[in-house]
């Protein structure tokens, strides 16, 4: 898809998924949500793009994008967790089992990298040596491969304007987020995801840099995999063939994920601070392409944009009432 083309789609962005005939609706940065009396949940995935804890913009098929992109994870990795899928109603669109989710995010890293608060190079810099109870050495570059695999958990923001807390296994324990047991378990099975992820990537010229992962428990006490897995809005991915070239002479990275959004508005302003200033037309149309190529190059598929003979909108609305007459 050329640039110009996407440029054309920037009127078609699904931004808003709230349709009245569903219950107990609740808006995420990215994701429109619906609650059932039934125990299945139905989560749209809009064109929002958020970073810095906020909306940002919005960028055409990147809803689809990302709601493709988990599909073929979930599938690729449903032998090491269970996951919180039912089905796939609308590009857009999934419906999962609801699930008591659990108050910490998984973030799993491969590198010192990252431009928010809670990234492990931004505390690095700063001369922290002790981040998430994990030691690293002095003497590290911006953007080096880690010693080894590291989790850094985070407590779950609530609400669009909430700020995810870095916290340490043992914090997560003591406050009684998680049982240790239920860490032990979020661990091994986290650092699993991020080695198939790891290895899937590489074979496409990609490297899995850093993600996070959501969990719940259903109704049957299993730990379940939830929201979203190896999306570029939950992770990180560079360009394999370009990273120790750009390393040595000290530049970022091929990013193919929100990073690039990202490093363009911390060159601008101080996003926790400051104003963010309005993101260009060409810019917003170069992350769509970004999108569009890592979903293409991870799953080895091509791209279908869906015909545009009514608004995704009405697209959605229509696909919904297909899977849920009894709403409509």
């Amino acid at each position: 898809m050329t640039a110009p083309e996407i440029q054309e789609l920037l009127d078609a962005r699904l931004i808003d998924a709230e349709f009245k005939q569903f219950p107990k609706f609740e808006r995420g940065k990215v994701r429109d949500s619906y609650d059932l009396p039934d125990g299945r949940r139905i989560m749209v995935a809009t064109d929002r793009q958020s970073a810095f804890d906020q909306v940002l913009a919005s960028v055409p098929y990147k809803g689809q994008v990302l709601n493709q992109t988990a599909r073929f994870w979930f599938e690729k990795t449903a032998d090491i967790c269970a996951n919180h899928v039912v089905d796939y109603p609308d590009p857009n669109v999934v419906v999962g089992k609801k699930l008591n989710m659990l108050p910490v995010e998984m973030v799993v890293r491969d590198y010192l990298t990252g431009a928010t608060d809670t990234a492990i190079w931004t505390m690095y810099a700063r001369g922290e040596r002790v981040v998430y109870g994990q030691e690293l050495p002095d003497g590290m570059v911006k953007n080096v491969k880690l010693p080894k695999t590291i989790l850094t958990p985070t407590t779950k923001a609530s609400g669009p304007g909430g700020h995810d807390e870095p916290i340490t296994a043992e914090e997560i324990v003591k406050q009684g987020l998680l049982t240790q047991e239920q860490w032990d378990e979020l661990a091994r099975i986290s650092l699993e995801l991020f080695a198939r992820g790891r290895e899937i990537s590489a074979t496409n010229g990609l490297i899995l840099v850093d993600t996070k992962y959501e969990f719940g428990v259903d109704e049957d006490g299993v730990i379940t995999l939830a929201d979203e897995v190896h999306t570029p809005d939950s992770s990180r991915f560079w360009q394999a063939a370009s990273y120790e070239g750009r390393l040595a002479a000290g530049e970022e990275p091929e990013s193919l994920d929100k990073e690039f959004l990202r490093l363009w508005v911390t060159a601008r302003c101080d996003p926790y601070k400051d104003p963010i200033p309005e993101i260009p037309g060409e810019t917003i149309v170069e992350f769509g392409r970004k999108y569009i190529k890592l979903f293409e190059t991870v799953t080895g598929e091509t791209f279908v944009a869906p015909a545009l003979d009514k608004p995704v909108r009405e697209r959605v609305e229509a696909n919904l009432k297909k899977a849920f007459p009894e709403y409509f």
